[in-house]
């Protein structure tokens, strides 16, 4: 599996965000067991709400002069590492 940039990490949130806004829960679906399929879907979801804050959080760290040994400290890497992953979205 190759990494997705910042930009498709942030149009995947927003796309799956859409999607649970977009929801019509039926009476049916109240104290239902999800679906795996759903479970799945949530916990991707999740994953991508929560790497879109990182990089949120990344960047404005960076726009407070936060280094990127701090960063990478902040996020168990290396700072070189904090800065190829998201030096580009910084």
């Amino acid at each position: 599996m190759t990494r997705r940039t910042i930009a498709e990490i942030k149009a995947r949130a927003d796309k799956f965000a859409d999607a649970f806004e977009d929801y019509d829960p039926k009476t049916t679906d109240q104290n239902a067991p999800l679906p795996p399929v759903m479970a799945v879907k949530l916990a991707a979801w999740r994953r991508d709400v929560a790497e879109r804050e990182l990089a949120d959080a990344v960047q404005a760290a960076r726009k407070q002069q936060l280094s990127w040994r701090e960063v990478g400290d902040a996020i168990g890497t290396s700072g070189e590492a904090a800065r190829q992953r998201y030096g580009a979205s910084a």
